[in-house]
């Protein structure tokens, strides 16, 4: 996968962040920075249109350039929105008193933070809206510098804490400088920094 490809999916997959089941995009998100991008964009496509989830023009357009075939038909069965859907989540800096503890969560993506790039990590609670695809949970955001590599980064941490903690809580690894989509707009803005370079 070239430089160029390899930007685009990663700036697909943050926008489909919210959008589809965490563990769906995990997988997409692992492929492409494990050097599978058939196995992604099968992820992908082939949740998008079971799910009914749509990409607007500008991201239709973006997952075309990365296939093989931009007229595939697994991409043409995939539903055409006109716009970015509303966040389906609703983030805050604190959680309900059930929530799990994420101090140990917390120490694990802080040691290794900085060796992905990152300079600020912040923590938020998610709760799901109607029709969200997934539970409400603690999400973490990466701050990282601009020429971070954001899916080794997202990689790099998801498996750290899988692997020290059996935990999949979603990460966002965001670059600085370059405009968010809502969903990870929405959780900055609530998030709590928990590490800082």
């Amino acid at each position: 996968m070239d430089a160029q490809t390899y930007a685009t999916v990663t700036d697909l997959c943050t926008r489909l962040a919210g959008r589809l089941p965490d563990d769906v995009l995990r997988s997409a998100r692992e492929d492409y920075f494990g050097g599978e991008p058939a196995q992604a964009e099968a992820t992908l496509l082939l949740s998008m249109a079971h799910g009914n989830i749509g990409l607007t023009a500008e991201e239709r357009t973006q997952m075309a350039s990365t296939l093989d075939d931009p007229h595939a038909p697994d991409l043409a069965a995939v539903p055409r929105i006109a716009e970015v859907p509303p966040v389906l989540y609703r983030f805050s800096a604190t959680a309900p008193a059930n929530a799990p503890d994420p101090t140990k969560a917390d120490l694990v993506l802080s040691t290794d933070a900085a060796r992905h790039g990152g300079h600020r990590l912040r923590r938020a609670w998610r709760e799901p809206l109607d029709g969200a695809p997934d539970l409400a949970k603690w999400v973490y955001v990466l701050q990282t510098s601009p020429n971070a590599n954001l899916l080794g980064a997202f990689s790099g941490l998801s498996a750290r804490l899988w692997v020290a903690l059996k935990e999949k809580w979603p990460l966002e690894a965001v670059a600085d400088g370059r405009s968010l989509p809502p969903y990870q707009s929405a959780a900055m803005t609530a998030a709590t920094t928990i590490w800082s370079r």
